[in-house]
């Protein structure tokens, strides 16, 4: 290894907050970290269906730091492409990918379905990104690791993978190549979350990817959030509207329905149908059965609130719901509006004054929650322009990033000095107000590297 150097790859979540792609070369290996989907701005959007500037089948391995889409929803396609290595995870990080891929190819599927249908593609024929043929073929290269336990690569090279919070099975990633350690942030987790665990912190890092979701942003607490909940629901319901709440189907919708609950047994709120319409969400509620470690929920809580919810799997009961106009709660996908079920129930629903809207998760620049929060009086839906006259709100305290503050203190326990540090995975502002932050907290100098730029390592 003497004199060699190692050069990263930034091919994704770089200048940007989705599509988190790293791929560090070290000359006799090729290691990919994450391999997430674009989402938001359609110039990032389009980038999906552009090969990679790299020669996929040179990849040697896949590590994902956990399941979320823009960590993982690239994968199918990096296949298709020809890579031909396995893909390590923590088990609950493997079996949640596998959900959203089986998920996001049947969506895809059917959009480009209903677009050649009703000819409102541009493209003809409209086709998917990838199918469900794609995902099958995909699976077969996942291979499950232990949390805490380094697990060698290749010849000098090894990983651990960390608890993380955030959601099921996150984790960042320390990668030792041949003595020098790389620690990949992931996505960073809260400190006080109502259902996960804290994040552990890394102790050494001689190049540090940390994620600047929420950089220059902080958090009100999680349980201050009940409050405004409790209120937005009562109002909601006394003038005979419905709220609706764009959920990301792992970690959100489950927080929602346990927020709901726990309302809903203090006598908070009025007894409306509550319902959970995502299948995904759903196959994410039989993991939390089955991932005890990960998770604070006991199995009697778990089994309490599913009790008191709806759970929608088939579209045709999505499709008679959406109509239905009694005053009730609706958990569905996706948190962005980019897809999923929501965007059937908004179809019909958005030109009622009395109804809200809620967001509860980050909304990335392009996506059609950010351009709702910024005021915008239309919806585009499947290729129709809607009237939206919903009330629209927006409670950050639920959110599953860490904020400023939690960031600043996740690298307080990395005992050495950082040779580099990149700043990912954040807008501008953000990744600005982190690199601000880490050097006057701790006098490291911070990088905000550009979408396809390459940095050498020595």
């Amino acid at each position: 290894m003497k004199n060699k150097k190692i050069n990263i790859h930034f091919l994704g979540a770089a200048g940007t907050v989705t599509g988190s792609k790293y791929l560090v070369d070290t000359g006799d290996r090729k290691i990919l970290i994450d391999c997430g989907l674009f989402q938001g701005l359609k110039e990032l959007r389009l980038k999906n269906w552009e090969y990679p500037p790299v020669n996929v089948g040179d990849i040697d391995a896949v590590l994902l730091t956990h399941g979320h889409m823009d960590h993982t929803g690239y994968l199918p396609r990096l296949v298709k492409q020809g890579f031909n290595g396995p893909i390590y995870g923590t088990n609950p990080t493997l079996d949640i990918a596998k959900i959203i891929l089986n998920d996001s190819a049947k969506i895809q599927e059917q959009e480009a379905e209903r677009a050649n249908k009703e000819g409102y593609s541009k493209h003809s024929p409209a086709e998917p990104l990838y199918d469900l043929k794609d995902v099958e073929k995909t699976i077969p290269h996942f291979k499950g690791i232990p949390q805490s336990q380094w697990i060698p690569l290749f010849d000098g090279i090894r990983a651990r993978f960390q608890y993380n919070g955030h959601i099921l099975g996150a984790t960042y990633i320390e990668l030792d190549v041949h003595g020098k350690r790389f620690v990949f942030s992931g996505d960073i987790g809260r400190t006080n979350d109502l259902l996960l665990y804290p994040p552990l912190k890394p102790k050494k890092a001689d190049v540090l990817f940390i994620e600047s979701t929420y950089g220059g942003r902080f958090h009100p607490d999680e349980v201050e959030a009940l409050p405004h909940i409790e209120k937005l629901v009562n109002d909601t319901i006394n003038r005979g509207g419905s709220l609706f709440v764009p959920s990301f189907s792992v970690e959100r919708a489950q927080l929602m329905m346990l927020i709901f609950w726990k309302l809903l047994k203090e006598k908070k709120i009025p007894r409306v149908q509550m319902i959970m319409d995502s299948p995904m969400g759903a196959n994410v509620l039989e993991l939390f059965h089955r991932t005890r470690d990960w998770h604070r929920l006991e199995d009697n809580e778990c089994d309490e609130m599913c009790s008191h919810f709806t759970v929608v799997s088939s579209y045709r009961e999505t499709m008679e719901l959406r109509t239905d106009n009694k005053p009730k709660i609706v958990i569905a996908g996706s948190g962005m509006l980019t897809g999923g079920r929501m965007l059937n129930y908004l179809e019909t629903q958005a030109q009622n004054p009395n109804n809200t809207l809620l967001f509860v998760g980050y909304q990335a620049e392009g996506t059609r929650g950010r351009k709702l929060l910024e005021g915008d009086k239309e919806l585009k839906v499947y290729g129709k322009w809607v009237p939206f006259d919903m009330e629209v709100a927006e409670i950050e305290g639920l959110s599953a990033h860490a904020d400023h503050a939690e960031l600043m203190d996740w690298m307080d326990n990395i005992k050495n000095k950082p040779e580099r540090i990149f700043i990912v995975h954040g807008e501008k502002e953000s990744a600005e107000a982190l690199q601000k932050g880490i050097k006057e907290t701790y006098g490291w100098d911070a990088e905000i590297p550009q979408l396809y730029t390459i940095e050498e390592i020595e």
